[in-house]
């Protein structure tokens, strides 16, 4: 699989993710919790941290998947500069690793939805940089 295919195939995935999460946020309800205790996505889905400059993390995702699939696809037919996609992925991955670190250490519950996106985004940014 190319580096190419992988940015894609998980950015989509991304965006499906944040999708999930956007729909929950704004219809005030609680996400579907698998692998990890109900209480613990919760606690992570209200925590004041699920909001960076006022802007819901989910939203934030999703713009970030949706603009490394504009860049990854004008790289791919119009030859445009792949440093963006590879910029976009670095941020991603820096966000989800903090935020990792945030669930783990400051609330001490982890949320299946968020565990995926930094997944997501370490396997870009391993296809990106390595």
């Amino acid at each position: 699989m190319t580096t190419l295919n992988v940015v894609y195939l998980f950015s989509v995935f991304g965006v499906l993710d944040t999708l999930y999460l956007m729909y929950h946020k704004f219809a005030g309800t609680d996400v579907a919790c698998l692998f990890f205790p109900k209480e613990w996505c919760r606690k992570v889905q209200y925590a004041k941290q699920s909001v960076t400059f006022g802007i819901p993390n989910s939203i934030a995702g999703f713009v970030m998947y949706l603009l490394i699939l504009f860049f990854a696809y004008q790289f791919s037919t119009a030859g445009g500069p792949w440093w963006p996609v590879q910029a976009l992925v670095a941020f991603g991955f820096a966000f989800s690793l903090y935020f990792t670190y945030v669930q783990a250490f400051v609330l001490r519950a982890f949320c299946t939805w968020c565990v995926i996106s930094f997944i997501n985004f370490t396997l870009m940014f391993w296809a990106v940089w390595l």
